[in-house]
């Protein structure tokens, strides 16, 4: 079996995600996509980040609808700061024998030889890039930094997505629909819990978000 990791604080997951998820599978030929809410992200420590109950309503939100999405638990049930070499190993052992890609962006892929035990954190997964087209790479300068990332990359290429989660709290804030932004039940959690009428802003990545 091929596990797809998706990492990220989610705050909210939008439309976006749902297809960078998605276009991973398919073309990875995954067979389920874990999608790995991070309770604690460590390098997001001085910025305003909803709480993990809210954050937590919207993903299974999200994954109504995708039958290949599973919501993860991993960094929610254990005390944080979640790294991902962490997280990595939990999962190997949750799924014996299963193949783990992990899911991150080309910029994740350039910072990897500067994150908290990269070495550890391949011994258990390999890697999908999401890619946008005309997005440059210099995977052979890459594995010199880091050798232990020989062999374990495989691309993901992807459409422009421009949609943030910056952008759709000021919608909520300003009273704005979200059609289009994200999933139709994602919309319903947020007015529900009357999510961001006066937050702050944070900078939220789809995948490899809990490496720092």
């Amino acid at each position: 079996m091929q596990l797809g990791i998706f990492g990220g604080t989610f705050d909210p997951p939008h439309c976006g995600h749902v297809r960078l998820a998605v276009a991973a599978r398919e073309q990875l030929q995954l067979d389920r996509v874990l999608w790995v809410l991070t309770a604690d992200p460590p390098h997001k420590h001085n910025r305003p980040i909803s709480a993990v109950a809210d954050r937590l309503a919207m993903v299974e939100a999200a994954l109504q609808f995708e039958a290949a999405g599973e919501l993860s638990r991993v960094d929610i049930d254990r005390p944080g700061p979640h790294l991902a070499a962490d997280t990595v190993a939990l999962l190997s052992q949750q799924y014996p024998g299963a193949r783990l890609v992990y899911l991150m962006g080309g910029d994740s892929l350039r910072d990897l030889p500067r994150w908290i035990r990269p070495e550890a954190f391949l011994a258990h997964c390999s890697l999908g890039v999401l890619r946008r087209p005309g997005s440059a790479l210099d995977l052979p300068r890459l594995e010199q930094a880091l050798p232990a990332l020989k062999g374990k990359v495989a691309f993901v290429e992807t459409s422009l997505v421009g949609i943030s989660s910056n952008e759709i709290r000021r919608r909520v804030q300003a009273g704005l629909p979200l059609d289009g932004w994200v999933p139709a039940a994602v919309a319903q959690v947020i007015r529900d819990r009357g999510l961001y009428l006066s937050g702050g802003e944070a900078v939220v990545q789809g995948g490899g978000a809990n490496h720092a």
